[in-house]
């Protein structure tokens, strides 16, 4: 006789942490270190748990396969929390990130078209002058003995990049100080989204009239330079007709693409410029600052990177082909493993569409799951000495025996899962390899650290960046 299925649990016969009463668990999840709270709770109270945020209940899990599960699942079965989407409308950068149901529908065939691995290499001449103008920059500051601050310096370089290719507009934040205006714009975006995104009473929020009227300002200036990026591309589509047919960058396809379905809005155009603006510069920029402090932290890694890098550039300041960033096999392990240590996405919300069950778990409709990226990343049951930085893992035939490449994909997960996979994944990792195989062909790294010489700490603001980060350099000799 068979033994019956295990009866579902609901939320409230769940483990979690203690929780104030209408509050929940709002008190203890504030600052910008929420991502380090829930990975210290699912060690204390297992692969899944429960929590509060006000009046909204949410799932915890951290268990990979039941991540993808989940990640899979959408948008049948999960979609982005209600929440997201309703802020990133108000904000105006309802794009592919944040839309839900037909919206993200219509949306997706536009934006997936703009990062194929062809429109890549069509940009890449871009990339090469972008990823030259950081080499010149970070050259200025070795030789006079400067420091740089690592991240702010990187957000520079991915904003130029995105700017050019979803805009076809060379911003040049890298040598234009009165460019870096927009930057400085969105940099005061995010934390603003993820205080509406996680306050337990949205409505508090209109009791700050300041901050809201500050916020504006911001909003309004990154849309009028949207709108400006727009109005240029119906002005070049007028000029060039065929570019509707082979649009060159982003705001052209969904330009191209808004005129001639009836269905699209200019709100469909101008919120995937923005989502791109805002969310590609980001992610990028905070995993070349955690792979180079990581590089700067283990020695015999970074002279194995250099001497690829020296070797595939062959005397030249950066890479000048897509074909050369693919012999950077060294290189990619190193993005991957600090991918794998320190994600920039560690947490992913999904909200669910229908009544399902999630590791033995009733999910209702509307209630929300919470997927922590890392704890499965760093399980030793997965990964052999899984806390230490060890690219070479990544390669095969040099990692661990028990561990294939493929299983280690299934578990390491940094730019999502199914259909809502991130769709600048292509672009990032050239991004990436770019900028490191610069950086280590033409610098010595002296030190990467904090003012007191400590680990940075983990903040997340949507995504997690290393806090207080600041490079020395000296120059490389051609032949050194």
């Amino acid at each position: 006789m068979s033994e019956p299925a295990a009866r579902a649990r609901d939320w409230n016969e769940l483990p979690g942490p203690p929780r104030w009463p209408l509050l929940g668990n709002a008190l203890q999840l504030g600052g910008k270190r929420m991502h380090l709270r829930l990975e210290d709770w699912a060690r204390r109270y297992g692969k899944v748990y429960r929590l509060a945020i006000g009046p909204r209940r949410f799932f915890v899990i951290s268990d990979p396969e039941a991540i993808a599960r989940v990640l899979r699942n959408r948008p049948e079965g999960f979609k982005r929390s209600a929440r997201l989407e309703s802020v990133s409308r108000r904000m105006g950068f309802l794009g592919l990130f944040s839309a839900n149901g037909e919206t993200w529908k219509r949306q997706r065939p536009m934006v997936l078209g703009s990062f194929d691995p062809t429109h890549i290499r069509d940009f890449f001449p871009t990339l090469v002058t972008v990823t030259q103008r950081l080499q010149r920059r970070w050259l200025a500051a070795a030789q006079e003995g400067r420091a740089v601050d690592l991240q702010a310096e990187l957000m520079l370089y991915t904003v130029d990049v995105t700017a050019a290719l979803a805009f076809g507009e060379d911003i040049n934040t890298l040598e234009a100080p009165q460019a870096q205006r927009i930057q400085q714009h969105l940099n005061q975006v995010f934390p603003a989204l993820v205080r509406q995104l996680f306050t337990a009473f949205p409505a508090l929020q209109r009791l700050q009239p300041g901050r809201q009227r500050e916020l504006q300002v911001h909003l309004d200036a990154i849309r009028a330079a949207v709108q400006g990026f727009i109005a240029k591309t119906r002005d070049k589509l007028a000029a060039e007709p065929a570019l509707r047919d082979k649009p060159t960058n982003l705001i052209q396809a969904l330009v191209a693409a808004r005129d001639r379905d009836a269905t699209l809005t200019d709100e469909d155009v101008s919120g995937n410029v923005l989502t791109m603006l805002l969310a590609g510069e980001d992610t990028t920029a905070n995993t070349l600052a955690w792979m180079t402090w990581l590089l700067a932290m283990h020695p015999e890694a970074q002279a194995r990177a250099r001497a690829e890098a020296r070797a595939v550039l062959a005397g030249r300041p950066c890479a000048d082909s897509t074909e050369a960033l693919a012999e950077m096999d060294y290189i990619d392990a190193c993005a991957q493993e600090a991918m794998r240590l320190k994600p920039v996405a560690p947490l992913i919300g999904a909200e669910a569409q229908k009544d399902q069950e999630v590791e033995g778990v009733r999910v209702r409709a509307g209630e929300l799951v919470f997927c922590l990226m890392r704890p499965g990343a760093v399980d030793e049951a997965r990964f052999g000495e899984a806390q230490q930085f060890r690219p070479e893992r990544w390669l095969r035939g040099e990692g661990d025996a028990a561990q294939s490449l493929n299983s280690a994909k299934r578990v390491v997960m940094p730019f999502g899962a199914g259909p809502r996979m991130c769709p600048g994944r292509y672009l990032a990792l050239a991004e990436i390899k770019m900028a490191a195989s610069m950086l280590l062909a033409n610098f010595e790294i002296v030190s990467v650290a904090t003012e007191d010489g400590g680990a940075p700490e983990e903040h997340v603001s949507l995504t997690m960046y290393p806090a207080g980060l600041r490079m020395r350099l000296k120059p490389l000799a051609a032949g050194a």
